[in-house]
């Protein structure tokens, strides 16, 4: 049974169908994640609004057991900034698959939706997009049912000290508390501050961010042993961000020295 809604709506991706349709993965606020069917795409009016990291108010048709369709859209938004910044446009498209990941189809959740939305718009606005990705991949683990204690030692339950990481207890071992795991991770206790911080940062309270290069990576690092450890996830959009450690510097240092 088709059901008429209003709804904002992110595109996740498309892909061809037949010989000249589309489907395509909306995430729409009121009723989540829907494939939606686009008859003779290239011509149609829908064609502005199907393209990945587009929103728009849409008016749908949805339907539980099957496509969903598309009848009128307003208000259409494209993230310019990030779809003219490769690297930008990256990170971008890995959040909005690990929200896609994080989810069931059909399943409704409007927090979730406007994160990701809001994320968007700030790196949009120009904010870092690694920091604002890695934010994002701390607050959404709570979605693949991780939750992980940055805050205290396991122990003892002191905070604001230089700790380290123990996978065998699933959080933070003070300096007194080492010993408890000969195997803990020897991370820079700032990694620790610094993810602790992101757990609970709003985002409405950011106006810039700025982080050292070196920090940067080594927060990569972790939480990428994090998402192995405890997630298991492996898109095809995060192998493109690593892919760009072996030739991203290069293209990135030529379009500096082009903009010059």
């Amino acid at each position: 049974m088709l059901k008429s809604l209003t709804s904002k709506g992110l595109v996740l991706y498309n892909r061809n169908f037949r010989e000249d349709d589309k489907l395509v993965k909306i995430f729409t606020e009121q009723a989540g994640k829907r494939m939606f069917f686009v008859k003779h795409a290239a011509k149609s009016k829908l064609s502005p609004i199907i393209q990945p990291l587009t929103a728009a108010d849409l008016l749908i048709k949805v339907n539980d057991e099957g496509l969903s369709y598309i009848e009128d859209y307003q208000a259409a938004k494209t993230f310019k900034r990030i779809n003219n910044d490769l690297f930008c446009l990256a990170y971008a498209s890995y959040v909005a698959a690990l929200a896609d990941a994080s989810i069931q189809d059909n399943q409704r959740d409007p927090a979730l939706f406007a994160f990701l939305e809001k994320t968007l718009d700030l790196m949009e606005q120009g904010l870092d997009y690694e920091v604002l990705t890695n934010i994002f991949e701390i607050q959404i683990l709570s979605r693949f049912g991780v939750q992980l204690n940055l805050h205290d030692c396991a122990f003892c339950h002191r905070a604001n000290l230089a700790f380290d990481f123990s996978f065998k207890y699933g959080g933070v071992l003070c300096p007194a508390h080492y010993h408890q795991d000969e195997r803990r991770c020897h991370l820079n206790p700032n990694v620790l501050f610094l993810l602790d911080q992101f757990q609970a940062v709003e985002f409405d309270d950011l106006e810039t961010i700025s982080l050292k290069a070196d920090i940067k990576q080594e927060l990569r690092q972790f939480i990428d042993l994090l998402y192995d450890e405890y997630v298991g996830l492996h898109l095809k959009s995060k192998k493109f961000i690593d892919s760009l450690g072996d030739w991203g510097t290069i293209l990135k240092n030529r379009q500096d020295k082009e903009s010059l």
